[in-house]
């Protein structure tokens, strides 16, 4: 396979951002997840979890509750504003002050016409839900006392409310309270201590509450009394989750667990029933706040940044990909950019940029010194590259893009900010330049956007209208979007060149091989295709991988690839790279069957060299070096590894509430 002098990076110290707000869409089969620093994340439940967009956070945003309404998801938190987000653009679409304090709760009626919003004033605040707005509607309740937690019952005539010691019942069509449900303080808990009502939920004819007592408490909705008391834990129930029908239930925990409740028969073949804990789950180190049933899984999310999506093996049928527990630390995007020619890197934050640069071109490891980039206002990055030369740095916001020009003269760096870009550059999903850094593009949710980049400054030259990658000479660029369609363009003639066939999955990431102009398209599902761009057609190779078909242990991986590169000492190579591996793939070799050792390194260096070629094959990774945040190619021969260490995050988490200690 040829070897590499690998430059080994751990200076990228990225910290994911806690889990706060969980929402699942039925309809769409779209999981939206809210994290501390006010970013909104999207995945696809049907192209296993694959993370499809991200809304960047903003400083001082706070999201304590998302809500789906159709296609429209809305957020709220401790800021007192309720907020749409526009999914295309990725941005905050507008927002609206509740004037009741901060906002602890939203939830959307069965019919999806009206929010709830649970406020600080001890309001309930209804809204009309408009087609491109929200209208206040009135107010219920308005005692002391916070609205911690909302429920909306399916007839969308009441909703039950979560308090500090207690649970009201409201009314909607006289506005007014119509049950007060007391709710007991714990054991542990001193009588001046309150308890609060951290969820609830409003079933057919059951209310549950999840508290700070560590109980989970089942309620008769006509009659007001408490029917099940369950300890679960010492501490805090802070969430809670019911399936599509009704009989399973699940509570998230400050300790760290998910506990499942199910309905069932007290005596067999009867109809009285009786919800039981049946099971307990242990995936988190730290508060599980947000939960979402998903059908055949339950998905859980909180302090320790992780999404846990744990199968729900009584409802699968048989073994499969979705049968395996999936957890999702890092961002299925790159966040590092590399300068090949100028050996560069830029490091992605949320609220400034990095920039090492390689002082020492004949050693080993990367000697480098850092510059730092901060940003203005309060929007955080949501894209940044740097160009192959290393003069030029740009990022984007959801208020705008910054140009900035690089001068080196041996150690002395200046960065100069490029004044008068272009008005159409409003903003960007993803930023990239051509090879020869001549030309800066952009990609915005309707169109790429083509830059000309002078010593002068820049110029807008074009925008081709229907994640994007150029090839080497620059002569075309790729665009994916989120239906999974690729468009092609010429970018000499500046016009559109074809479009490749749309796959059924997502593309996490892709690359132009410098040499033969081929298109490497790699999908969530892991299936790989390579498009001849200047044939308009699948190579003989892609059509050989689809008749074929890939190893199942490459298909059974659980993180997406998210980088494609090449090796321009040799083109038969495409190396990819997910979080926890690197790949190497000969297309000169032919392809594992489903039979042979997909991991095979170590069985070939026992074979004599002779009989190494007979038991090949084309794919070869490498597990050295995880989890990974990039792996690119250099010049020289070189890759560099850009790692983040489990441990570095962990060791920079809160202290969690208890900590499991051995014969404990």
């Amino acid at each position: 396979m040829g070897e590499f002098t690998v430059h080994r990076v751990r200076f990228f110290h990225y910290m994911p951002s806690g889990i706060c707000a969980m929402a699942f869409n039925r309809r769409t089969e779209r999981l939206a997840v809210a994290r501390t620093d006010g970013s909104v994340e999207l995945y696809s439940r049907t192209d296993h979890f694959f993370q499809e967009k991200v809304v960047p956070g903003r400083q001082q945003r706070s999201i304590q509750a998302l809500c789906w309404v159709g296609k429209r998801l809305f957020g709220a938190g401790l800021s007192g504003e309720i907020a749409e987000f526009d999914l295309d653009n990725l941005r905050l679409k507008f927002s609206q002050d509740a004037y009741g304090g901060p906002i602890w709760s939203i939830v959307c009626n069965p019919q999806g016409t009206h929010l709830a919003a649970g406020c600080e004033d001890g309001t309930v605040k209804l809204f009309e839900i408009l087609e491109d707005q929200i209208r206040f509607e009135r107010n219920m309740g308005g005692q002391k006392g916070r609205i911690i937690s909302l429920a909306w019952h399916s007839s969308g005539t009441k909703i039950a409310a979560g308090m500090i010691d207690m649970i009201k019942v409201f009314d909607l069509d006289s506005g007014n309270a119509v049950q007060r449900l007391l709710v007991e303080r714990g054991s542990r808990m001193q009588q001046s201590q309150e308890c609060v009502v951290w969820s609830v939920l409003f079933l057919s004819d059951i209310i549950v509450s999840g508290d700070s007592a560590g109980k989970v408490k089942m309620w008769d909705v006509n009659t007001g009394t408490l029917i099940k008391n369950h300890q679960v834990t010492e501490w805090d129930v802070l969430t809670l989750s019911v399936s599509q029908d009704e009989t399973s239930l699940f509570a998230g925990t400050s300790e760290g667990t998910v506990v499942q409740f199910q309905l069932l028969d007290v005596v067999l073949g009867q109809e009285e029933k009786e919800w039981v804990r049946t099971r307990t789950f242990k995936n988190h180190t730290h508060d599980v706040i947000a939960l979402a049933e998903a059908d055949t899984v339950i998905i859980s999310g909180g302090m320790d940044t992780q999404l846990v999506v744990r199968p729900l093996l009584d409802k699968l049928d048989f073994k499969s990909r979705d049968s395996s527990l999936l957890k999702i630390l890092f961002p299925q995007r790159s966040l590092v950019s590399c300068a090949k020619k100028a050996g560069l890197l830029l490091f992605q934050y949320p609220t400034h940029l990095e920039l090492w640069l390689k002082t020492c071109p004949s050693v080993h490891l990367m000697c480098l010194f850092p510059v730092r980039l901060g940003l203005q206002g309060e929007d955080h990055v949501c894209c940044s590259a740097v160009a192959p030369c290393g003069e030029w740095i740009a990022y984007s916001t959801t208020s705008g893009i910054r140009l900035y020009r690089l001068q080196r003269d041996n150690k002395n760096v200046s960065i100069t900010k490029v004044p008068k870009l272009p008005k159409v550059l409003r903003h960007a999903h993803q930023l990239c330049f051509s090879p020869d850094s001549s030309h800066l593009y952009g990609t915005t949710s309707s169109a790429v956007h083509v830059v000309a980049l002078t010593s002068a400054g820049c110029k807008f030259e074009h925008s081709l209208k229907p994640n994007s990658c150029v090839d080497s000479d620059g002569k075309f660029l790729a665009s994916a979007n989120s239906n999974s369609e690729i468009h092609i363009y010429n970018m000499h003639k500046l016009k559109a060149h074809c479009t490749v066939p749309v796959y059924r999955s997502g593309v996490s990431a892709m690359g132009i091989h410098p040499e033969t102009n081929n298109l490497v398209i790699v999908h969530a599902d892991h299936q790989i295709f390579e498009f001849s761009i200047e044939q308009m057609q699948y190579t003989d190779w892609s059509r050989r991988v689809q008749k074929e078909g890939l190893h199942h242990v490459w298909l059974e991986r659980d993180t997406p690839v998210i980088n494609v590169t090449f090796n321009p000492q040799n083109p038969n190579h495409v190396i990819l790279h997910d979080s926890y591996m690197f790949c190497i793939i000969d297309q000169s070799l032919p392809l594992p069957d489903r039979k042979s050792q997909f991991h095979n390194q170590l069985t070939l260096k026992s074979l004599p060299e002779a009989e190494r070629l007979k038991h090949s094959h084309a794919f070869k990774e490498c597990k050295l070096y995880q989890p990974l945040l990039c792996v690119d190619m250099l010049e020289n021969q070189s890759l560099v590894v850009v790692e983040r260490p489990l441990l570095d995050i962990t060791t920079n988490l809160p202290a969690p509430v208890r900590q499991k200690k051995f014969a404990t």
